[in-house]
């Protein structure tokens, strides 16, 4: 008997059912060839993208990690005198870059400790630096000492901070004490809200520029143009061989209208004083002197200060940035007679029969109106008013031409508006009207306030710099050239005139020669052999009520004193001495700037005999 009979399935769908497994592996095996298919597609794909599509920045990135770009700065152009001397130049020194590249954030601490940096201010300072390229090396320190640079070549290889790269620069050397300070002005980084601004689109982050005075000025000018330096290295930073060696092209030199000589003299006559000085060749309205004080040290601002460092200066109670020769606004006091005076022989107020009777004191619109002179000045006409500053003569004068024709002649001269001297940040002054007053406060002009302005007070401000223009244009009888602290090359601006009577000049001249000379309230600028004519001024700061009070008791008058050499000038001073108190303290300063002026035209100058061989010993055509 078979136990084990043999079945056979009648037919093929009786077969056992194997079909399960076999779908199974058909379908792994499918998934494998799409999965290999698309792998295969996603390298060629990268593969593509790679050696053709972004090849070239594929390949900037392989050259950078063996190719160093650092930038060679450009000096800036040298600023010198009117006679070629150097105020400004350049020195060389040491900067510190970081290399983004390779900077690690642990090593941050160690690099500022070792370069006596401030950690917050680095940080910060990195952290703006985030949106440009990470190839884009950072200047950390400028003006390395030689201690900082022992610690850079000791820690700077691979192993240590290889972040860390010294380039040569070409940094700022301004004079010493400040001189000329306001006027050179300084450089700084610039900062992000200027590079938010359009006349800044070409400068990027970390870019030295022009921040104040004649270095913002003409930024454009005495800025050069960045080279560069591609060297080869290898996988441990070290330099192999040079690529590229690009030079950097030195901004322009640019040549000043000052007088280092005069600057110095005007710089010592205000040593330890709040004030200013400005001299004016008021023929070609070239600045041969301008003088601010307190002054600052621009050489702490010819790399990146300290934020303690500005923060200090920006808070001094004595304003050391603030440029008192076109920037500071006061009341001009007596100093505005002169212009007072041509406006009343100009309008005819100020006629033949026209005085004053001065008794110390004078009455207007209800109330006292004093004179300096306490005493009086007894029967004053034109010469003794200016001569001797009598107020009353001038209250009276004013009370009869006006407040808006007083204006008119103010205006003409050029006050209560800019000069246009090449340097930034020149304020305007003011000088009130009946619609300055209805524009200004919506209220009309009272008559009692002329008298006031008569003497160069109330609304009435300048600035030193206007008062030099002023005086000077009137002096030379009626011309006013724009005033300008950059030797011209053919780019002259033409010349504001008016056409006054010369004789009514001279009138005005002749008194301020008598202020001088005639024992008036100038005459301690008086010099021998030299014509000097001028004006005193004494500006109160605040009216009479006020300088009663507890708060006003400590506030002093400004000096002024506005002078000129000869009746056709060559030069014109004025000196501005806050909490001078007298005008007559300030007409030594002038006398000082105008005693060096001359004392060196005579040494410039060759004596007679010597010009008399040179026309016996050259011909007429040589001699031209």
């Amino acid at each position: 008997m078979n136990l084990f009979p043999q079945s056979r399935p009648s037919s093929f769908s009786d077969r056992p059912l194997l079909t399960d497994d076999t779908k199974v592996i058909a379908a792994k095996l499918t998934f494998f060839h799409y999965a290999a298919l698309a792998i295969f597609v996603f390298l060629i794909t990268g593969f593509w993208e790679l050696q053709v599509v972004k090849e070239s920045i594929y390949a900037e990135a392989a050259e950078r990690n063996r190719i160093k770009s650092r930038p060679i700065l450009a000096p800036r152009g040298k600023i010198l005198d009117r006679d070629g001397r150097v105020i400004v130049d350049n020195h060389s020194s040491f900067s510190l870059l970081l290399s983004r590249e390779n900077l690690k954030d642990d090593h941050l601490k160690n690099i500022a400790e070792g370069l006596n940096l401030d950690l917050t201010e680095l940080t910060q300072r990195l952290a703006r630096y985030k949106k440009r390229p990470r190839y884009e090396p950072i200047i950390i320190k400028d003006e390395l000492t030689a201690g900082d640079i022992s610690f850079v070549e000791a820690h700077r290889n691979q192993e240590t901070f290889p972040e860390m790269e010294l380039i040569h620069t070409q940094r700022r050397l301004y004079p010493r004490d400040g001189l000329a300070a306001h006027v050179i002005g300084y450089v700084g980084e610039i900062s992000e809200p200027e590079l938010d601004q359009p006349e800044f689109i070409k400068y990027k982050q970390g870019d030295v520029i022009g921040k104040d005075g004649i270095e913002k000025q003409y930024n454009e000018m005495l800025m050069g143009t960045d080279g560069q330096r591609r060297v080869l290295v290898d996988n441990m930073g070290n330099e192999r061989q040079v690529l590229e060696n690009k030079e950097a092209k030195p901004g322009q030199p640019l040549q000043l209208t000052l007088d280092l000589d005069l600057q110095a003299v005007a710089e010592l006559s205000m040593e330890g004083r709040r004030g200013a000085v400005v001299a004016l060749d008021p023929r070609s309205g070239e600045v041969l002197a301008m003088v601010s004080r307190p002054a600052f040290d621009p050489n702490a601002f010819a790399g990146r200060i300290p934020t303690k460092l500005w923060n200090t200066i920006i808070q001094d109670p004595d304003k050391p940035l603030l440029n008192r020769a076109v920037q500071a606004q006061l009341a001009p006091g007596s100093t505005f007679k002169p212009i007072m005076a041509l406006a009343g022989l100009e309008t005819g107020a100020i006629t033949e029969g026209f005085s004053a009777s001065c008794s110390g004191a004078a009455n207007w619109y209800g109330r006292p109106f004093k004179c300096h002179q306490r005493g009086g000045h007894g029967h004053v006409e034109l010469h003794k008013a200016l001569a001797q500053s009598c107020d009353v003569y001038f209250y009276a004068l004013g009370n009869k031409m006006g407040i808006d024709t007083i204006a008119q002649y103010a205006e003409m001269v050029g006050l209560g508006q800019k000069t246009g001297v090449d340097i930034p940040h020149e304020a305007s002054g003011l000088v009130p009207s009946t619609k300055w007053k209805m524009r200004a406060y919506r209220q009309k002009w009272f008559a009692g306030e002329t008298i006031s302005v008569s003497i160069g007070q109330g609304a009435l401000i300048v600035t030193p710099i206007q008062l030099a223009s002023a005086i000077g244009g009137m002096a030379t009888g009626g011309v006013w050239q724009k005033p300008h602290l950059v030797r011209r090359r053919g780019t002259e601006s033409p010349a504001r005139r008016a056409e006054l009577n010369l004789d009514n000049v001279n009138q005005v001249v002749y008194g301020m020669y008598g202020v001088v000379n005639e024992g008036g309230t100038g005459v301690r600028a008086r010099l021998a052999g030299v014509e000097v004519c001028g004006k005193t001024g004494t500006a109160q700061l605040a009216s009479n009520d006020f300088l009663k009070t507890a708060a006003g008791k400590s506030m002093k008058d400004t000096a002024w004193f506005v002078g000129f050499a000869n009746k056709s000038p060559e030069i014109i001073v004025v000196a501005m001495f806050e909490a001078g108190e007298h005008g007559n303290l300030a007409a030594p300063i002038v006398r000082d700037v105008i005693k060096s002026y001359f004392d060196k035209k005579a040494r410039m100058t060759p004596p007679e005999p010597a010009k008399a061989l040179a026309q016996a010993m050259f011909p007429r055509e040589l001699r031209r």
